[in-house]
């Protein structure tokens, strides 16, 4: 985050981007549902109280989706948790509100990369301060078995979705994406990377809310052709058993790690089942499970997952 953050946020600002992500999942869904003959995404809305709320959406049991959901939440509090005050000490105690759209998509084949995105904004009322506001989001990709046109395709559309905001954003970003979706207790990345960027309010509310809207417009146009390209190949019993082991992984990321859930859980205000919609629906851990050495699986760790720069040779 800017130390200095002199931009201001209306009521107006923040009610253009509630607009912006609700259609945003609207999209999504409908793109998603484009591949699905027979499965539709189920929505579950949900209100607090104090006015939050949201519409989680599930889908399931899919001829390609296994499990997904893309959701929506608008959520306020009057304190804020430790996981939003660990970068600002300055704002605990402050009121807050939160919004965004997240998403995960575990397919059905093990050929076809399970995806996360999420964009977001974030607002601290904190007396005798202005409001404080910033942006997050962005995507990655884990696949299972690796394809290096579906890895430069990826970071392609991720690069074209920041960089025209300022030179140097997706390298800054890619790095960051790497650095954080990173298992550390495994000593091995979660995926092959994309974006990510937090607390970020460089600029205007109106480019940071413009820079947002790329990230999330541009998800659906990285991720349908490669789930496209994939959702059909043949597969073996053995591959699909390799797919419930490296879904472990993500597993124990969400739970131990990622700070969106963290958030959710710590701040009471968030859903719970929405919350940990994310985690597939079906996965193994074996006891010192290994993969045979110069095999398929092997590759995954050894050539895919290695914070590699798929763009050099373009």
């Amino acid at each position: 985050m800017s130390d200095h953050q002199t931009a201001t946020v209306t009521e107006q600002d923040i009610a253009a981007v509630k607009d912006y992500l609700m259609s945003l999942q609207d999209r999504i869904c409908a793109e998603l549902e484009g591949l699905e003959p027979n499965t539709r995404f189920h929505q579950d809305a949900w209100d607090r109280p104090n006015g939050g709320g949201g519409r989680t959406r599930v889908i399931a049991n899919g001829d390609v989706i296994e499990k997904g959901g893309v959701n929506f939440s608008h959520v306020m509090g009057d304190k804020l948790p430790p996981s939003a005050t660990a970068e600002r000490p300055e704002l605990a105690g402050g009121r807050f509100e939160a919004m965004g759209v997240s998403l995960v998509i575990h397919p059905k084949n093990p050929m076809a990369p399970t995806s996360h995105a999420n964009v977001r904004l974030f607002v601290v009322y904190k007396e005798g301060m202005a409001p404080v506001w910033w942006f997050g989001g962005g995507f990655d990709l884990t696949p299972y078995y690796g394809f290096d046109e579906d890895c430069i395709q990826w970071h392609q559309m991720a690069q074209q979705a920041v960089e025209p905001f300022g030179e140097g954003y997706y390298q800054r970003f890619k790095s960051w994406c790497d650095e954080y979706f990173y298992l550390k207790h495994r000593g091995e990345p979660r995926g092959i990377g994309g974006l990510f960027y937090d607390d970020f309010n460089e600029g205007s509310f109106a480019d940071c809310f413009a820079m947002m809207r790329s990230v999330g417009d541009a998800f659906s146009q990285a991720y349908l052709p490669i789930l496209s390209r994939r959702k059909d190949l043949p597969y073996t019993e053995q591959q699909r058993d390799f797919q419930l082991h490296r879904r472990g992984r993500y597993v124990e990321f969400n739970l131990v790690f990622d700070r969106g859930t963290h958030f959710g859980l710590q701040s009471g205000l968030g859903r719970t089942e929405s919350i940990l919609m994310s985690l597939p629906p079906e996965v193994r851990w074996t006891y010192e499970y290994q993969v045979q050495p110069n095999s398929p699986e092997a590759k995954l760790t050894e050539y895919y997952l290695t914070s590699r720069n798929w763009l050099e040779n373009l």
